[in-house]
């Protein structure tokens, strides 16, 4: 008793979270001792720690054992001792009917014995009869019945790696022969308890009322465990759909049994013989839910803003049920066209009267009907392409309108005042906002769905929809305050245009001139409309702007409407006045710069959309902007707009014409660019920047900030919009050919060399304002500028940010609204100057690197090093981050050749040396000390204490990530083409006299070669990947395998003796432990993979060899028929396999990256619905990979 003791309190200690780390890690090791121990004494112990005196803690444990016995270990036992074990447990069957006895240890019982009579198939039938025989006896006993036959077919209803082959297909045989048996014994259970609960309940005896709904419901757990794998004829005979559409009626027992129905939608309809009495029981499961979903609407019709919380589950599950009949078996209904216009009718009920969260689900439902589409008809069958379902012009009508009400989540209606009696359909206390987005998302691929092969009706809903929200603005039953509703229709009208003028679908389906002229009637009236308004609000203004520029497909195909439309927009922004610099910031202000920022953004929309119809008139909106640009009434970040959809239409009409505009455009920017006093003045020392930005308005200081801003934003469109050629990765003889025959010259290339010395200019004096020195020396707004906003706060810890979109200083800033008195704030504007500078100015280098030779030619390395690395110990981590991902990364990928020494040699040593330090440093605080250090400011005091610890372990992820997919980049196919792959290399060892491999070659044109040339680099890049093993971020360990990948095959290809010794040894080692963590277990199968490739390619074998006998206590013997079992084989997929098994053999429970994947295939697939307490009982578990199914889960009915 003593060991039993030891044991029981391991369990308690293990699952007491107040004890110390330490004592829970000794716990459980002594508990895995006992596990993998003698067998006998695992038994004896587990059997003595589900008696009832013991805490149900420790029980719920000891049925852990023992599932893992049966399942694991079984074989291990004599046949005598087998059969005792069988006796006890179904002895333990009866001792747990007992009326207090905890759910969750009766369902541990209850699974227990499945897995005894699944493993002892010789006594299936004789176990089954035992269990049977106790329905009679009580409710309990019969609950206890009903649970065996849940957990019965647990092996079928997963894939479980364990059970193959012959054993497999026995318990299958036994299973089905014995199905027609199970179900007259549920038949009987629910025949008997069902009508018990009622009698009960009218007698108003309702503990036994209670007793008897557990058996019904633990009958219908069972029901529907079969319900995904019986073949569904069989169902339907046994008459189950009939006793679960009866169950439908009652509150108490609905939504599990509409889970049956559930299950039994998703099945697939067969193609053999047992076909029409498939579609007989379909059509009898759409009979029955329609019928339900109808009998509920009508009865929560009057209520149903008071719905309770199983309310909503059943909708929701009815709902999903409809979603699923309808789009995988329609077929079953498709000749009964009365059955099918209900559901049909029903269907559209259910979309247009429930404020759910499931609309999203039927949203995409309906999406899944229309999908494939010949005209009105649905080819549903394609084996059978003469069945079909007709969807009528109406029926899609009516789809339209729904969607188009529920754009947004409140619409106004015709006769309410929105701010008063808004309609809700959608409410954040059923989902988050991030669903309802992704609701809108189903939305609009309905929306599309239709207008593309129903454009003439999707084309006159629109416009019926448009011309009524105008009418009711007109006429003020939508406030001036609420008109945001407008933005729903504008995104209506922007994804109805789209897809009626979709290239495939427009060919197809606008064939017909009557079509083609319908169409122009319909949408250019829309076009009428929308100029004849005469609004002149800001956000009026906002409006029809946005609205005009949804109209840019139909202009492609009907350019004689494009002047209207110029027009228009260049009157609505004279309509605005130009908000001065150093004008105070009110509301009205920063409405009217968003809305002529907004009509100017309308234009790149147009000019995206509308092709080469806006060649014509380019010069007339090059006369209107010069006249706006004399006259005053044009900023500089509204010109950079209009710039850009110049650079667009430009594009259409060629490189030339792209060139003349580009020098248009930039020839009045470079002129103040190019002046050496301002850079002189603020740009030569850090402190002349702060001066720069800390003037106030109605300064030439102010000016000169935002005109900076302005152009390197202008910089970055322009290199965007001009497009960029990517030069592939060759050698210097390669680049020097494609140079010599390649004709195409980037329209910026000539441009580089006075636009980029400036830029870096302002990027050093950036950098620095972080460093110790100069943050020392700022003005208190300087100081909190530098720290992140709480925009910034939200967005790392996925919280919905305070909207700032579109806001915009007088000036065209973006402003940040989400502290007080922000329009007032030097801080704030500061911190946009900074961000916005900083992103345009990584991108724009970024895009510069692929241009080619001219970036290379008109840029000094020293000059971009100390501009973007000189005070990079003092950056912080998401300043690195983003200029790794914007500029390093795309310069590793781009840079040619040649440049490597010159370029890469200095970039690299110096990003990846203090990277190495500061994320081995950070993860060590992390993962000991239980946070991140990190040098950005998340504990300032803005956020608490555990908001700034998410954020700073999200900002060590993010560059941990970044850093290793910049090694992942070294490693690429691309940057190593003359790096032989793993099966080049395991080819050429097969042959007899095998090529020599020029490792000269290799070691110069390859990256990973270059790399390791250069010990500064490759010396911190192999720390990084040695200690990313070892940290919980299976994204970050996934780019550095590719990494790893190529370093193996390098050090195999040159003979490197030193480099495999590392491979062989510390990498190995590393990959080993990296399968310890459980986080890797997504991507275990890459791990085992260069784990293969280490011990198969290197000829330093002997160190692996050591490092499998040390570190996993691999013995001699399993070592030696592992490599003979290599030997045998020259498939790569069995060595891997090979590989693993030895892993596990060896290892045991240490690799939890390989055993979260094996349990994964476990987990069984039947939905379970709502959760029980577990009374006295924790809900922790030990581990759990070793929860055999869902045995140990607290849920009931």
């Amino acid at each position: 008793m003593g060991e039993i003791a030891s044991v029981a309190q391991a369990v308690i200690a293990a699952l007491d979270w107040n004890s110390s780390a330490e004592t829970r890690h000794s716990a459980s090791v002594f508990l895995d001792s006992i596990k993998s121990g003698d067998v006998r004494v695992l038994a004896a112990t587990s059997f003595e720690l589900v008696k009832p005196n013991w805490s149900s803690e420790i029980r719920h444990y000891g049925f852990k054992l023992l599932q893992h016995l049966v399942r694991l270990r079984w074989e291990e036992l004599h046949s005598e001792e087998r059969l005792q074990f069988v006796e006890m447990v179904a002895a333990m069957v009866c001792e747990v009917a007992k009326p207090h006895e905890v759910w969750v240890l009766k369902s541990q019982t209850a699974a227990l014995f499945a897995e005894v009579a699944r493993r002892e198939l010789p006594l299936w039938e004789k176990l089954l009869s035992t269990i049977f025989s106790l329905r009679t006896k009580s409710p309990i006993h019969a609950e206890m019945v009903a649970m065996v036959l849940r957990w019965l077919p647990e092996d079928i209803t997963v894939h479980n790696e364990d059970l193959e082959g012959d054993r497999r297909r026995q318990l299958v045989r036994s299973l089905k022969d014995s199905l027609p048996y199970i179900f007259d014994q549920l038949h009987m259970l629910f025949g008997q308890y069902l009508g018990a609960t009622v009698n009960a309940v009218e007698q108003n005896q309702m503990d036994v009322a209670k007793q008897n709904a557990a058996t019904v419901t633990a009958a219908l757990n069972a029901v529907n465990a079969y319900a995904e794998w019986v073949p569904v004829p069989l169902l339907g005979n046994s008459h189950l759909t009939d006793v679960c559409g009866h169950l439908l009626r009652y509150r108490e027992f609905r939504l599990i049994a509409c889970e049956f129905f559930k299950m039994i939608a998703l099945r697939r309809r067969p193609s053999d013989e047992t076909l029409l009495d498939f579609d007989s029981t379909m059509a009898c499961s759409f009979d029955i839910v329609m019928n339900s979903a109808r009998d509920f609407l009508e009865n929560s019709a009057s209520g149903i803003s008071c719905l309770d919380d199983s309310e909503v589950e059943f909708a929701e599950c009815i709902c999903l049920t409809m979603v699923a009949l309808g789009c995988n078996n329609l077929q079953c209904i498709a000749g009964h066209e009365e059955r099918l216009s209900l559901y049909l009718l029903e269907f559209l009920l259910r979309g247009s009267s429930s404020n759910l969260k499931t609309n999203e689900q039927v949203e995409g439902s309906r999406s899944s009907l229309i999908s494939g589409t010949n005209s009105t008809a649905v080819f549903i069958d394609k084996e059978k392409k003469g069945m079909t379902i007709r969807i009528s012009d109406d029926f899609c009508g009516i789809i339209l309108d729904v969607a188009f009400q529920r754009m947004l989540k409140k619409n106004p209606t015709i006769g309410l005042t929105l701010s008063n009696n808004s309609l809700e359909i959608w409410s954040d206390d059923f989902a988050s906002k991030s669903d309802f987005g992704q609701y809108r998302g189903k939305l609009i691929e309905l929306i599309r769905l239709i207008g593309a092969q129903q454009p003439v009706i999707a084309a006159s809903r629109i416009s019926q929809r448009i011309e009524g929200m105008i009418n009711l603005y007109l006429v003020g039953s939508i406030p001036s305050q609420d008109l945001a509703v407008l933005e729903g229709t504008q995104l209506a009208l922007d994804t109805t245009i789209s897809a009626i003028f979709d290239g495939a679908s427009y060919a197809v389906n606008i064939s017909s001139p009557a079509v083609h002229h319908t169409l122009h009637t319909i949408l250019g009236g829309i076009l009428q409309r929308l100029c004849s308004l005469n609004w002149t609000e800001p956000a009026q203004v906002e409006i029809i702007g946005r609205l005009l520029d949804a109209m840019g497909p139909y202009l492609k195909h009907f350019p004689e409407a494009v002047g209207s439309i110029i027009n228009k927009l260049f009157d609505l922004l004279k309509l605005l006045p130009v908000i001065q610099k150093g004008h105070t910031q009110d509301l009205m202000a920063v409405s009217m710069s968003r809305a002529r920022l907004q009509i100017c953004t309308s234009f790149i929309r147009i000019a995206q959309a509308a092709a080469t119809s806006l060649l014509p008139h380019m010069e007339q909106i090059a006369g209107i902007m010069a006249r706006l640009e004399v006259d005053g009434q044009l900023r500089q970040s509204e010109h950079n707009l209009l710039g850009e959809a110049f650079l667009i239409m430009a594009s259409a009409a060629g490189s030339e014409q792209q060139q003349k505009i580009l020098a248009w455009l930039l020839e009045p920017i470079s002129k103040q660019w190019l002046q050496m006093e301002w850079q002189t003045k603020y740009l030569s020392e850090p402190m002349g920047l702060v001066h720069l930005l800390t003037r106030g308005p109605n300064t030439s200081e102010n000016e000169l900030m935002w005109y900076i801003f302005h152009t390197i934003t202008f910089y970055e469109r322009a290199l965007k919009r001009c497009g960029s050629k990517k030069t592939p990765h060759c050698t210097s003889q390669e680049s020097s050919v494609i140079d010599m025959d390649s004709a195409y010259v980037h329209p910026l290339a000539s441009h580089l060399s006075w636009m980029l010395p400036p830029l870096l200019k302002v990027l050093r004096c950036i950098h620095s304002l972080w460093s110790q020195a100069i943050v020392q020396a700022l003005p208190v707004e300087m100081r909190a500028a530098l720290l992140m906003s709480p925009a910034e706060q939200s967005g790392l810890l996925g919280e919905v940010a305070p909207k700032s979109k579109g806001m915009v200083a007088g000036d065209g800033s973006q402003l940040d609204f989400s502290r007080p008195q922000n329009m007032e704030s030097k801080e704030n504007e500061i911190r946009n100057w900074l961000k916005g500078v900083r992103d345009s100015g990584y991108i724009l280098l970024g895009l510069a690197t692929g241009i080619g030779d001219q970036f290379y030619n008109c840029v000094d390395s020293d000059s971009l090093v100390v501009a973007l690395l000189e005070n990079i110990e003092a950056m912080h981590f998401r300043h690195i981050r983003q200029l790794i991902h914007s500029v390093l990364t795309p310069f590793v990928k781009t840079c040619p050749t040649i440049c490597w020494g010159a370029w890469l040699g200095i970039f690299l040593p110096r990003l990846l040396g203090h990277c190495q330090k500061s994320l081995i440093d950070s993860w060590s605080s992390l993962i000991w000390k239980g946070r991140a250090n990190v040098p950005d400011c998340c504990g300032d005091g803005s956020a608490p204490d555990l908001k700034a610890e998410v954020m700073e372990e999200k900002i060590l992820r993010d560059l941990t990530r970044e850093t290793c997919g910049l090694l992942a980049a070294l490693a690429s196919p691309g940057a190593n083409k003359s790096l032989p792959s793993s099966e080049q290399i395991e080819q050429l060892n097969r042959m007899e006299s095998s090529p020599l491999i020029d490792t000269e070659k290799i070691a110069s044109e390859s990256l990973i070669g270059f790399l390791f040339k250069h010990n500064d680099g490759a010396v911190p890049a192999l720390q990084i990947c040695l200690k990313a093993f070892s940290w919980p971020d299976s994204e970050a360990v996934a780019k550095v395998v590719l990494f790893c990948g190529s370093v193996v095959m390098f050090a195999v290809s040159t003979n490197n003796i030193e480099l495999q010794q590392f491979v062989a040894k510390d990498l190995f080692e590393a990959v080993i432990q990296g399968l310890t963590l459980e986080s890797n277990a997504m991507i275990h199968a890459e791990l085992i993979s260069l784990c293969r490739e280490i011990f198969i390619q290197l000829s330093t074998r002997h160190l692996a060899r050591q490092v499998l006998l040390s570190q996993l206590s691999v013995t001699p013997d399993a070592l030696s028929a592992f490599e003979n079992a290599l030997l045998k084989t020259s498939s790569a997929k069995e060595q891997k396999q090979h590989m693993k098994s030895l892993l596990l053999s060896a290892a045991g429970s240490q690799l939890k990256a390989l055993l979260a994947q094996k349990n994964t295939k476990v987990i069984t697939n039947v939905t379970l619905t709502a959760a029980r307490s577990l009374q006295h009982t924790s809900e922790s578990t030990l581990d759990e990979g070793d929860t055999i199914g869902l045995a140990a889960v607290n849920t009931a009915f």
